[in-house]
């Protein structure tokens, strides 16, 4: 048996970093539930790969993710969260209080869990994307676009995602490169045409991403035409931007014996709540979050999980 003295008790462990888990720290902190924040591999989330944010209210000049992410932190702490680096690597969420071990070895009991662990968008795995993460290459087109204005740009993907984010983009941008590995889309018939009919929207079906280059940033990209076959060809276009939609990964599966979820791992919530199918669980940000995964929507539901927490420590005291 474990020693209970060893084991810490927690009104408000909130799981998460990014905008949903320190506005989740604020709230909780200002209601007295003295919340503790674990912040995962990626202190502060996504938004810490991304350079500059200019669409956050509150921030006419834009902003840095690191620095609006560690300014978020300040704020939560200064009202007494206790923001600590850590993963958890266990959860049982049947039993209450919900159990869950950090790191593999310490052990934490939970009055109420607020999960804010985000989603990872899904990469190609290229040396080079690496390299330009943050110049240049991007994973949200409503994010960064607005910086490639009157600019030549590249979508990777076929689905209803890339094609979105592809119409978006022709709206700032000079030109925009589809690159579809396979010779169709898998996207809406309603989507697909909204694309064709876009004059300023290229499509390179069978087309492969070789690699990026660029000396300050991308700069350009070369592709492989008919890749796989017996006649491939080398494509080199000129870009400013490259942008990756091939989806995202929610951060649930530690969760996913206990919560519901989609098919692609999102936690389900109850309409219009942060509320999971287990009482005293709540989920914010974009781990709950297909459709639309911006700071500021993320940031709103964390301050509901907070509320929703608050409420339910009310009603079981």
């Amino acid at each position: 048996m474990k020693n209970k003295e060893n084991i810490e008790r927690v009104k408000c462990l909130i799981i998460g970093s990014g905008p949903a888990g320190y506005t989740a720290g604020i709230y909780a902190s200002r209601a007295n539930l003295n919340p503790v924040v674990y912040e995962g591999l990626q202190p502060g989330g996504q938004l810490t790969t991304t350079t500059e944010i200019d669409n956050f209210p509150g921030y006419p000049e834009g902003v840095t993710g690191n620095v609006m992410m560690g300014e978020l932190k300040k704020q939560a702490e200064r009202f007494g969260c206790d923001c600590r680096w850590g993963i958890v690597t266990e959860v049982n969420l049947n039993e209450r209080p919900f159990k869950l071990k950090v790191d593999g070895n310490k052990d934490i009991e939970a009055d109420s869990v607020i999960i804010a662990t985000g989603a990872t968008a899904k990469y190609l795995g290229l040396e080079s994307e690496e390299k330009y993460r943050g110049s240049g290459v991007s994973a949200c087109a409503t994010c960064d676009g607005f910086f490639y204005r009157g600019k030549d740009v590249a979508v990777v993907g076929g689905g209803d995602t890339a094609c979105e984010e592809a119409s978006y983009l022709a709206g700032l941008c000079n030109k925009v490169y589809l690159i579809v590995r396979k010779d169709f889309l898998r996207a809406s018939k309603a989507m697909q045409e909204r694309v064709f009919k876009t004059a300023n929207i290229e499509i390179l079906f069978e087309h492969t991403t070789k690699e990026l280059t660029g000396e300050n940033g991308v700069e350009g990209c070369t592709l492989i035409k008919n890749a796989g076959t017996s006649s491939p060809e080398e494509v080199k276009i000129a870009i400013d931007g490259f942008f990756l939609a091939i989806g995202h990964h929610p951060n649930s599966d530690v969760f996913s014996d206990y919560v519901d979820t989609d098919e692609q791992g999102y936690i389900l919530t109850q309409a219009g709540t942060p509320m999971t199918n287990i009482k005293g669980v709540f989920a914010c940000g974009d781990v709950q979050d297909p459709n639309y995964r911006q700071a500021i929507t993320s940031a709103a539901s964390g301050c509901q999980a907070a509320i929703e927490a608050e409420r339910y420590l009310a009603e079981m005291n």
